[in-house]
């Protein structure tokens, strides 16, 4: 068995309470961390302040340096991070090691941002008072950054705080979810090799009660968050005057038109609904498709999703595994039955034994359902007709939610109409919403969260302006 310590301020360390982690396979214990408390999150912080100076003051150069040195010794250890996301999360291989190859990416790009953060000149003789005088401005570090990452992308969306932070020039300390930690702490390991002072990044599990300090010390500046809607929006009311960013999942919408390609469009929204048993916050689960068409996709639909595989996350031929815990998987079931009971065909699926959850597709719907209203983050994908494209894009906006929103149409009109209409952050034409490259800004209105990550973006939330005017 692993034992990983945990990464307080640039020191591995044990504490008084150990935390074991079970693979959700077949949980069977792979290994064993701690959990922080006041002291070690109060001296994160602390040694965060510490070297708030010198991240600021460190040149692209150097940054550019360790970020690139980062994305190398992740590279080289590529296997061995899927195989840790494999064993800790249940995710099949192929999703595992897409995510390992995103979050390189994510530091490649981190890398070549920290050159260009922004230096402006302003010419402010625009009125009279502005005569004989000009202004620079630049961004600079927010100061110290608290990240809170969940179990769906134990290594990527950790790398989503980390890799702006240190391209930003603001220290972070990081709690990763107690489900998860351990591909965050290979990532410590890595991090603890490079020119980083010590303090810029800490790596700390910690339960909910404690991590509630991140957002109410005044002595943090940014609190960036994903997880549920519920915790977020109550993070942000603790908070007071610290900058928040929320990214909160939702129940995405997909268009389906007649002039796609349907095979193909078939292909992409079985990855959409169902990698990672759907536990993805931009997870296809309301599909609309035009009447015309139908009858012949539902049919193809359901086929294919009976054709995935089920079996060990570390197979590399495995399309679907367990769910995260067998409650979430007894919710699932919970909901798909509720729906059913209320009036829902189901047309495969919809069986639990322990932690998995068959693949299930529904149809006959409605927004009275959990199913549909609510984010299901599991396995299931819900399946409606209709007749105009207006009409379909006024039932992928009735929701309280609005991440990404996909659309599979060759008219160059009702892709206008989408951009314009559709009430999401992000739009996305002939994929499902579950499309993602990691320097795209990445975020949602409505109940979806507040603020952009994606590199760029997330290291202009991390900085803010300051202008200097000149009399000459």
């Amino acid at each position: 068995m692993e034992i990983y310590p945990i990464y307080v301020g640039g020191d591995f360390r044990k504490t008084s309470r150990p935390h074991r982690i079970s693979n959700p396979f077949n949980h069977e214990v792979v290994a064993e961390t701690y959990m922080a408390g006041d002291e070690e999150l109060d001296e994160a912080v602390e040694k965060a302040l510490t070297v708030r100076n010198e991240l600021r003051d460190m040149p692209s150069y150097r940054k550019y340096e360790i970020l690139m040195q980062i994305a190398g010794e992740i590279t080289v250890r590529k296997p061995w991070f899927t195989r840790v996301l494999c064993s800790e999360s249940a995710k099949p291989w192929k999703y595992a090691a897409a995510e390992v190859e995103r979050a390189i990416q994510c530091f490649r790009v981190a890398a070549e941002e920290c050159k260009r953060l922004p230096l402006e000149y302003i010419r402010l003789d625009w009125t009279p008072a502005g005569e004989g005088k000009e202004g620079l401005v630049r961004y600079v570090p927010v100061g110290v950054v608290a990240g809170i990452t969940p179990f769906n992308f134990p290594l990527n969306l950790v790398v989503h705080k980390i890799a702006p932070a240190i391209a930003a020039g603001c220290p972070i300390i990081l709690k990763p979810s107690p489900v998860t930690p351990l591909s965050a702490l290979e990532l410590a390991k890595i991090i603890e090799h490079t020119t980083l002072p010590k303090g810029a990044v800490s790596v700390i599990p910690m339960d909910n009660a404690i991590a509630g300090c991140l957002a109410t010390d005044p002595r943090i500046k940014m609190l960036s968050f994903t997880g549920s809607p519920a915790i977020g929006w109550k993070l942000k009311q603790e908070a007071g005057k610290k900058r928040v960013i929320l990214e909160l999942g939702g129940n995405a919408g997909t268009i389906i038109t007649e002039s796609c390609q349907v095979a193909e469009t078939v292909g992409k929204c079985i990855t959409g609904g169902f990698a990672y048993s759907g536990q993805v916050c931009i997870h296809a689960q309301r599909i609309y498709i035009q009447r015309s068409i139908f009858d012949y996709f539902i049919r193809m639909f359901t086929d294919a999703v009976k054709m995935l595989k089920y079996g060990d996350p570390l197979d590399p031929l495995t399309d679907i595994s367990v769910m995260i815990n067998e409650r979430n998987a007894i919710r699932v079931e919970e909901w798909v039955n509720e729906a059913i009971a209320s009036g829902a065909k189901i047309h495969c699926g919809g069986k639990r034994k322990g932690s998995f959850y068959e693949p299930t597709i529904l149809s006959e719907t409605n927004n009275t359902m959990k199913v549909c209203s609510l984010e299901i983050f599991g396995p299931v994908v819900t399946l409606e007709s209709y007749d105009t494209f207006s009409e379909a894009i006024g039932k992928v906006n009735d929701t309280e939610f609005g991440l990404q929103a996909g659309v599979f149409t060759n008219n160059l009109a009702e892709m206008n109409e989408a951009f314009r209409d559709l009430e999401a952050g992000g739009i996305i034409i002939n994929d499902t919403p579950t499309f993602r490259v990691d320097h795209m800004p990445y975020g949602g209105v409505k109940n979806s969260g507040l603020g952009r990550e994606g590199i760029k973006y997330a290291i202009m939330e991390m900085t803010e302006s300051r202008i200097l005017v000149k009399n000459f």
